[in-house]
């Protein structure tokens, strides 16, 4: 493929991107014509595995915690390098710690997922919108936030850090929507509900999803591909009048 061909693709990032919803959406948008950029923080075999499962689509592998400035920063300049452009930004990168009620809640748990959950997708999302504002001489673009319904519901006695991370990414879609909609660059989330994973294994819970399975309206766990295909319109030009906005991808709950 030339260079030119290759100029005319949209370009995509796709952040904690080597497992779960991350590397389905990745897989999905490549497949559809996306040059996806993979994004990993540790997971090395498993973005090199999805990277060369990929190989036709010629992705772009980078290790990066977008938790930290300097980072981010390395990580836009190489897709710059690579691509030259960037047309769609997926904040998906997430941690999870044990479940735990408040009361046993420390500082340096809160601040870690805080800063991996919230302050990720405002760096990433600052330097995407460099890129792709109209007013700073982009094209336009799509970014999607992954939040969760356990910012709906809070997570009682499980996560409510993490909820809580989750409801400052609501609020980040609905600011960032407003302050860049006349910039040609549409901000959306898709809210997950339990979906099978290995984050639910990090949080110490590996069967969460088939022990609540009974409680969703649906009566059964979500696939990543189920949210990756929530992602991939909102990124795609028929979502082209929707900012703002989420999806609750979560089988009918809360």
């Amino acid at each position: 493929m030339t260079h030119s061909a290759r100029s005319a693709q949209p370009t995509v990032l796709v952040t904690g991107s080597s497992r779960g919803i991350g590397a389905a959406t990745v897989r999905l948008l490549a497949e559809e014509g996306y040059r996806v950029c993979i994004n990993y923080r540790r997971s090395q075999e498993a973005a090199q595995a999805l990277s060369e499962s990929l190989a036709h689509t010629r992705p772009l592998a980078v290790q990066a915690d977008v938790s930290k400035e300097r980072e981010v920063v390395r990580l836009f300049d190489a897709i710059d390098q690579e691509f030259g452009r960037l047309d769609a930004l997926v904040n998906n990168v997430a941690v999870l710690s044990n479940q735990a009620r408040v009361f046993d809640l420390d500082e340096q748990r809160i601040n870690r997922v805080l800063r991996h959950n919230v302050t990720s997708a405002f760096l990433c999302s600052r330097e995407a919108i460099k890129r792709m504002s109209t007013q700073q001489g982009g094209q336009g673009g799509a970014i999607v936030n992954v939040s969760s319904v356990a910012a709906l519901t809070g997570s009682p006695d499980e996560y409510v850090d993490y909820a809580a991370s989750k409801g400052a990414m609501d609020a980040l879609t609905r600011g960032l929507a407003k302050e860049v909609a006349a910039e040609g660059v549409r901000v959306n989330s898709v809210r997950p509900g339990f979906i099978y994973t290995d984050m639910h294994a990090d949080g110490g819970d590996p069967n969460r999803v088939d022990r609540l399975a009974a409680h969703i309206p649906m009566a059964r766990g979500g696939e990543a591909l189920e949210v990756a295909q929530a992602i991939r319109w909102l990124l795609s030009s028929d979502a082209s009048y929707v900012t703002g906005s989420f999806i609750n991808a979560a089988g009918g709950a809360p």
